[in-house]
């Protein structure tokens, strides 16, 4: 699963993506387009617009966003990172984080390296 634009993640961006496969990270967490946020379920890349706030209305009720629970994200060992990326990734190592990313973070190009 990736991110598909640059932002801060939120709860609700997160529990859309959450029922496809397993989070690597958790809400309030900086992510760029073409990070990897999990893993799918599935063997395909997975976009998610993982920042995507809802649009408040004047009938939602302020407290509707605490109704959304998600499952606790599994954070990566450096070794557990090196063994999940794939030839198109890289592992982004700082001191406060393990991110593993796309190669080629747009994805459009992505898209025209692979034909």
């Amino acid at each position: 699963m990736i991110a598909f634009e640059t932002g801060e993640s939120v709860t609700y961006g997160l529990y859309g993506a959450q029922d496809r496969g397993r989070l690597f990270i958790g809400a309030g967490e900086k992510v760029y387009a073409g990070m990897i946020i999990g893993q799918s379920a599935k063997a395909e890349d997975i976009e998610f617009n993982i920042c995507k706030t809802k649009h408040l209305t004047n009938t939602r009720s302020s407290g509707a966003d605490e109704a959304l629970k998600l499952t606790t994200p599994h954070i990566l060992s450096l070794e557990e990172a090196l063994d999940f990326i794939d030839v198109d990734e890289l592992l982004e190592v700082t001191p406060d984080s393990l991110r593993i990313r796309k190669k080629i973070l747009d994805s459009k190009m992505r898209k025209r390296s692979s034909k």
